[in-house]
């Protein structure tokens, strides 16, 4: 018998089973969903189409219609399902920028933190246990400014949701910076999106004017293809690119000044 199987705990045969099975689980509700085309609904053009039956129901079930909102949020961001900068903006469409955008802010820090969990147990810190010394030195020096790096990460949209969930978990940070790290470094453009959101109701409205001539105009003319479609990309504006990147900026200022402050004499 080798030495690493002495030092391996009795009854260890499953441990792995058990870190790996919500892994699974997840990817295989993700699975379920892409074939089954339930992500497919989640666009503007939707919305669009079901606007006033939707803005009777939220009239009618407001905190009912909050609460699904936040658990339909809640599952696209565990199962990492594109689609986040939509729902942020039917929220605001539909709750408000301010109630949006807290119940925003609230669903997508717990579908992240979902994720982060799960990839943390199923192969985060196993992969830590067997990683060298780069990743080791990487891991430190990425703790060593955990919260900075992370709101960073969060401020600036240079890198893709579902990413910046997981890299944390390989990363070794705790379940309290993360938590507090994606709590507020989401808040300044979750609002952004949220207020922006408030302005599609226009948008749907002259949108829908426009097709209806396109329409009009196939019935004289012929030959003519009408779309309705909608852009939540014509939304972000570089403006807006701009200030989450001075806040992402600002969150290194710092890890920054960290880096070139003298040690103390002595030290």
């Amino acid at each position: 018998m080798s030495e690493g199987e002495k030092a391996r705990p009795a009854g260890d045969g499953g441990g792995w089973v058990k870190r790996v099975l919500p892994l699974v689980i997840l990817a295989g509700v993700a699975a379920l969903v892409i074939s089954q085309g339930w992500h497919e609904y989640l666009t503007l053009e939707h919305i669009a189409e079901n606007r006033d039956l939707l803005k009777a129901y939220i009239k009618e079930n407001a905190l009912l219609s909050l609460l699904a909102y936040m658990g339909i949020y809640i599952v696209v961001i565990a199962l990492s399902l594109p689609g986040g900068v939509f729902l942020t903006l039917t929220g605001g469409f539909l709750f408000g920028w301010l109630i949006g955008g807290l119940a925003t802010v609230v669903a997508a820090t717990i579908g992240a933190t979902i994720i982060f969990l799960i990839a943390k147990t199923s192969f985060g810190e196993p992969l830590a246990a067997r990683a060298g010394p780069r990743l080791d030195k990487l891991r430190a020096g990425f703790q060593d400014s955990a919260l900075n790096y992370l709101l960073f990460l969060r401020l600036v949209p240079l890198f893709p949701f579902w990413l910046v969930n997981l890299a944390p978990a390989l990363l070794g940070v705790g379940l309290g910076t993360y938590v507090i790290g994606t709590f507020f470094g989401i808040i300044p453009g979750t609002f952004a999106f949220a207020y922006a959101g408030v302005g599609l109701d226009s948008v749907i409205e002259a949108q829908s004017q426009a097709y209806q001539t396109c329409l009009k105009g196939q019935q004289v003319s012929g030959g003519q293809d009408c779309e309705f479609t909608l852009d939540p990309g014509a939304l972000v504006t570089p403006e807006l690119l701009i200030a989450f990147a001075a806040l992402g900026v600002v969150a290194l200022i710092p890890v920054i000044l960290k880096k070139f402050r003298k040690p103390a004499p002595g030290a």
